[in-house]
């Protein structure tokens, strides 16, 4: 085994320069992703190593990286493409959604397209409104695109990987606050399968499912109930879409309570989909409701006040609470 300490952000830069080294068909486009690095450094020092060609700085003009992205893919590279920040997305969201996802199926099979959008998303660094959102439903609601979030250093090298390799568009979300997390990355090991969950913490009396930033709000969570003769289980879901749902399911089955925690809007929000498949798939096995955690239906406020915005620690254990008292 080669086991590696690094930050969440130190493992992209690893995993893009890897992708790079494997395939002379993968490039990275995006606005300052070259000579600065882009705005979290993820990629420095790449273009210094494999040249202007292949790291490529853009204009200002999302809908004109994405677009261009898919005709790379058309002509059979395999692009990275890197939005700044999750709000700057949506100049791009009609190139995405229209063209994107649509293609493989518009053209029966017969074109593929590998191209993954790399996305810092949701809160937690203090920064204004779109800077901070968390818009992951939108793009899971899409049929032919494919959502992940990793949520520690070891996901993030391996799922960027797996994204990149894949031959259908992937958006991948970065939580932005994590990138300095570190932990321990085996970059020889072999990895679980990109859309499949896995459970981080084992409990038998309730589950917890979350994805990105709010998988260590969640491991805390379950630390602190556990002081108080509360088993909890951590299921860290990866992927948006497909969820995978025989996952939670089994771990429901076991511990029979469930709670969804993420930072975007409750309202139709992923946990949305998740409660009601859990309910349908569970329902004999359930002792309490589905509960979710996450964000206001609100406008993500300015940066003081987002600690109130934000699910955190009481917000997760008050819902722990809610549901074992059923």
């Amino acid at each position: 085994m080669a086991i590696e300490k690094m930050s969440l952000a130190k493992a992209l830069n690893e995993s893009l320069r890897k992708a790079l080294e494997t395939d002379p068909k993968v490039l990275i486009m995006g606005e300052d992703v070259g000579k600065l690095g882009g705005v979290f450094r993820i990629t420095d020092g790449l273009q210094k190593d494999f040249g202007e060609e292949r790291v490529i700085d853009t204009p200002l003009a999302e809908s004109g990286i994405v677009g261009t992205a898919i005709g790379l893919a058309l002509r059979g590279y395999r692009p990275v493409v890197e939005i700044q920040f999750d709000g700057f997305v949506f100049p791009a969201y009609d190139q995405i959604v229209t063209q994107l996802a649509k293609m493989h199926a518009r053209a029966l099979g017969k074109i593929k397209m590998p191209v993954v959008i790399r996305i810092p998303y949701a809160g937690g660094i203090g920064a204004v409104e779109h800077h901070s959102e968390s818009p992951e439903a939108l793009f899971a609601h899409v049929p032919g695109l494919k959502v992940v979030s990793p949520s520690n250093a070891s996901d993030a090298y391996w799922m960027l990987q797996q994204a990149i390799l894949s031959n259908d568009p992937v958006i991948f979300f970065e939580p932005k606050r994590r990138y300095w997390d570190k932990g321990e990355v085996d970059v020889e090991a072999i990895p679980e399968a990109l859309h499949a969950s896995r459970v981080a913490r084992e409990g038998s009396d309730i589950t917890l499912a979350a994805y990105g930033p709010m998988v260590k709000v969640c491991l805390e969570a379950a630390a602190a109930a556990a002081e108080e003769g509360k088993s909890v289980e951590v299921v860290d879901l990866r992927s948006m879409s497909p969820v995978d749902f025989d996952g939670i399911q089994a771990s429901v089955e076991k511990t029979r309570r469930l709670v969804v925690v993420h930072e975007a809007p409750v309202f139709l929000g992923v946990g949305s989909e998740i409660a009601a498949r859990i309910t349908e798939r569970c329902f004999y096995h359930l002792e309490a409701p589905v509960l979710r955690v996450g964000g206001f239906h609100a406008p993500y406020p300015p940066a003081r006040l987002e600690d109130e915005y934000l699910p955190g620690l009481d917000r997760v254990l008050d819902a722990v609470d809610r549901s074992l008292a059923y």
